[in-house]
């Protein structure tokens, strides 16, 4: 089943390959801005593609993922703060692989009871939980939520701090773009949306609902952990307040919603678009920022209610219509 969804999505692959070289040579031609702006779209495409491993392809829409950005980067945080190792790369390294197997972990305890909600419930259950981990977090001494961790510094001498964060943030999205892809084309993607589509009808016809869903549910949150980890070690000094941030979830809905719920192109793009439109269109219209970008995000949402992927689908088949 691999094989054959590989082979189906090989001109996507090609497509995905090209897009990462020229991320990758990016930085030789941009400004510090710039590259700043491609750290933010890399991360916000990242934690789109995640997001969506759970609410596009199970349906499933969480309104608390943030919770994993946080807690993965005061695992990551507090490890490297109490744990240094021989050199600042190792002790990035190592932090970064603890905070993302605390995301699997708490994610794994979690999943069984709280999955059992549906819908709404779901959603709001999820925004619980994300505050409950930020006011662990505020509470817990060993995190110094209140007063902050200072991220050690592991970009070595030769390197921008700017671009070697650039370069982890492409590295951290093209393995949750990965993963994505292999969970869209495996057995497990065709059972996500069967759950999507209809779950009773999906148990009834016997794929095992509650291991997929808990199975989407851990890698959605892991890989928004390790997402978070690499934002926090970007910024150098992290808070509750800067990691546990309601429009963190909120922005993964939206470039998911933008872009087309269900694909792993729909939030790259969305995500591309957003991050255009706030960082570089109106980013000097301050007074007036969050009212233009609404009233464009209501015009796309009318004009192309399916996201971008789902409006670029329609004008071909009309072009292929028309052409026959």
């Amino acid at each position: 089943m691999l094989a054959e969804g590989i082979r189906a999505h090989r001109w996507w692959i090609v497509a995905a390959a090209v897009g990462f070289a020229v991320l990758l040579t990016a930085p030789a031609y941009l400004t510090p801005f710039q590259v700043r702006v491609g750290q933010l779209f890399l991360f916000s495409a990242g934690l789109g593609v995640a997001w969506t491993i759970l609410g596009g392809f199970a349906g499933y829409w969480s309104f608390g993922h943030t919770a994993f950005i946080g807690l993965g980067a005061f695992v990551a945080g507090a490890f490297e703060l109490h744990v240094p190792l021989g050199s600042p790369v190792a002790t990035m390294v190592a932090g970064t692989a603890l905070g993302s197997l605390a995301c699997a972990a708490v994610s794994a305890v979690i999943a069984y009871p709280i999955l059992r909600l549906r819908g709404i419930y779901f959603a709001i259950a999820m925004l619980g939980v994300s505050q409950v981990f930020a006011e662990l977090t505020n509470n817990v001494d060993a995190f110094k939520g209140t007063m902050g961790i200072n991220m050690p510094n592991a970009v070595p001498a030769s390197m921008e701090p700017q671009t070697f964060f650039y370069y982890v943030f492409v590295a951290a999205t093209a393995l949750t773009l990965g993963v994505a892809f292999w969970v869209k084309v495996s057995r497990l993607g065709y059972g996500l949306v069967s759950i999507r589509e209809d779950e009773d009808t999906a148990r009834m016809l016997g794929v095992p609902t509650e291991r997929y869903k808990i199975w989407a549910f851990v890698l959605s949150a892991t890989l928004t952990g390790l997402l978070g980890i690499v934002y926090a070690h970007a910024l150098g000094y992290i808070t509750t307040g800067s990691v546990y941030r309601t429009d963190f979830s909120l922005n993964m809905i939206v470039y998911a919603l933008l872009g087309g719920i269900g694909t792993i192109v729909g939030p790259v793009l969305g995500s591309a678009l957003m991050v255009w439109l706030t960082q570089v269109v109106l980013g000097r219209l301050l007074d007036v920022h969050m009212f233009i970008t609404g009233a464009l995000l209501v015009a796309i949402v009318l004009l192309a209610p399916h996201g971008l992927v789902g409006f670029a689908r329609k004008l071909l088949r009309r072009g292929a219509g028309g052409g026959a």
